[in-house]
């Protein structure tokens, strides 16, 4: 069997670490065959992501920091500079303040909602803005959910509401660039032990309980995830736009124990 992604190019913005979905979709995207373009988010990433890309071999690692419109126009001039046409774009980037996801949601604060909604959804519009023009050949646009975002999961809080906007983001920006051949998904990946899921207060307990109550009795493995990335991004999945699919271990379809 051909691999899946065989002359594609994917650009990836979230890669943080070998621990990171970004990492493992990025992997994923290798294996079958991909062109990675990879970002890092400032000087402090720098040293880390080149690490990464390097060990993925990368085509590119570029800086980029999604909550800065002269980065995202800079990237776009890189693209034009270097005649790059992407296949397959993997948004992979959220954030909130600390402190408001350790305190009841009713208290979050008005600049932290804005920036968990900035960082966290609005970069999806941005993004796909900015990289639209180089996906001539239409293609995919990939993000990652979580099941905060249509259920209301303990300290998750002000990120679960952002989810929620990246999810309505979805369905609004698969509605614009279908006629461009564009199709726009998001994964709504089941909890996994991550940098970033580390600023959860719980977030272990999640871990912990998940496998008993997910039908599959097991909690996600990265490598699910990105094996749907690499569908979704594939001819596979040419057909599948505006949808948020669940990759938990069915957790999410699950209600109230009995026992």
């Amino acid at each position: 069997m051909p691999n899946l992604l065989e002359g594609k190019t994917a650009l990836v913005l979230g890669l943080a670490n070998r621990w990171s979905i970004a990492y493992a979709i990025a992997a994923a995207f290798k294996r079958e065959g991909a062109e990675l373009l990879v970002t890092y988010q400032g000087e402090r990433q720098r040293e880390t992501v080149e690490e990464l890309a390097a060990e993925l071999g990368a085509a590119k690692c570029l800086c980029c920091d999604v909550s800065r419109d002269e980065d995202l126009d800079k990237l776009a001039e890189t693209f034009r500079e270097a005649n790059v046409t992407l296949d397959a774009v993997v948004h992979s980037i959220a954030f909130a303040n600390r402190e408001d996801l350790a305190k009841p949601f009713v208290e979050t604060s008005r600049s932290g909602f804005a920036l968990a909604a900035d960082v966290s959804a609005y970069s999806l519009v941005a993004v796909s803005r900015v990289c639209k023009p180089f996906m001539t050949r239409g293609g995919a646009v990939l993000t990652l959910s979580y099941l905060g975002a249509v259920r209301v999961v303990e300290n998750y809080n002000v990120m679960g509401v952002a989810k929620a906007a990246l999810e309505a983001s979805v369905r609004y920006l698969a509605s614009d660039l279908g006629a461009s051949g564009i199709r726009v998904n998001a994964i709504s990946a089941g909890p996994i032990k991550t940098a970033s899921a580390r600023g959860v207060k719980n977030f272990g307990k999640i871990l912990d309980q998940l496998p008993a109550i997910a039908p599959l009795k097991r909690n996600t493995d990265p490598a699910e995830v990105a094996d749907t990335a690499v569908f979704l991004a594939s001819n596979l999945g040419r057909g599948v736009t505006g949808n948020v699919i669940y990759v938990d271990a069915g957790f999410q379809i699950m209600g109230v124990a009995t026992t």
